[in-house]
């Protein structure tokens, strides 16, 4: 196979071209949006062109404190984001959605490479590229998944307050809205998983494939990556909500 073409910076450039196709559609429908999307851009870009810098430093140094560092930042900036996206949760369910994001990502990240791979969790080629899709990846289901949960509550106050007087426990109450918000927070990773193959060339695929690997073996990866990827937002999003919602009321089974 043919290795991977090397983009020019004149070549790269053009990309951004194809901005102003979106900025004209925004402009058409009255989409008062055209500010973020020029923000978006920027900061996407001077995101990536530091982490390329940086996974180049990495990459050619690879000690582990720098492998684990690198880790270390992608959890946190996870566990941030999903956090300020739902300033109004208490502080007991901020720590449940933290540890079940650090732990259950912790967890799939170490299978998949050292298990599954065969390969040291201080191996920077597989732990920082696998990691990065894992918690993205959660970071957003779990983000959806509570801020279904919060909005679905804040909807149904009074409902909840009729059912609280009738004598309905909390968790008979809760559990319902939990479910729902499990299932919303799934539905993206199982339509992908379902469409991947026919629909999409994910990712990871297309990568190792530009990259001179045999789609065969790409195949293999691409496969493993969606289960762990399936996993962990499963479990990190079944930890937030279903430990989570058990911060909202108290010892005498009040809703706080």
């Amino acid at each position: 196979m043919n290795s991977v073409v090397q983009f020019q910076i004149w070549q790269f450039l053009l990309i951004y071209l194809l901005l102003i196709l979106v900025v004209f559609i925004m402009r058409k429908c009255k989409i008062d949006q055209t500010k973020l999307l020029i923000a978006a851009s920027i900061k996407m870009t001077v995101q990536l062109v530091l982490a390329g810098l940086i996974l180049t430093y990495i990459f050619k140094n690879p000690h582990p404190a720098f492998t684990l560092l690198y880790l270390l930042a992608m959890i946190s900036f996870s566990i941030h984001r999903v956090l300020s996206k739902n300033k109004n949760l208490n502080k007991r369910f901020k720590a449940v959605i933290a540890a079940s994001i650090a732990i259950s990502g912790i967890f799939v990240i170490l299978y998949f490479v050292c298990v599954v791979v065969g390969e040291s969790v201080f191996n920077p080629q597989y732990v920082i590229p696998v990691s990065g899709m894992i918690m993205g990846n959660t970071m957003t289901g779990v983000s959806l998944g509570v801020k279904t949960f919060s909005e679905s509550l804040d909807g149904q106050r009074a409902k909840i307050h009729a059912l609280l007087c009738f004598g309905a426990s909390p968790s008979t109450i809760l559990l319902p809205f939990v479910k729902q918000a499990l299932e919303t927070a799934m539905l993206p990773t199982l339509n992908s998983m379902v469409g991947m193959g026919i629909v999409s060339l994910p990712g990871m695929m297309t990568g190792q494939i530009l990259a001179g690997t045999l789609p065969t073996t790409a195949i293999l990866y691409q496969i493993a990556i969606m289960i762990a990827i399936c996993t962990v937002v499963a479990c990190a999003c079944f930890g937030s909500l279903f430990l989570g919602y058990k911060t909202l009321y108290d010892k005498h089974t009040q809703i706080i």
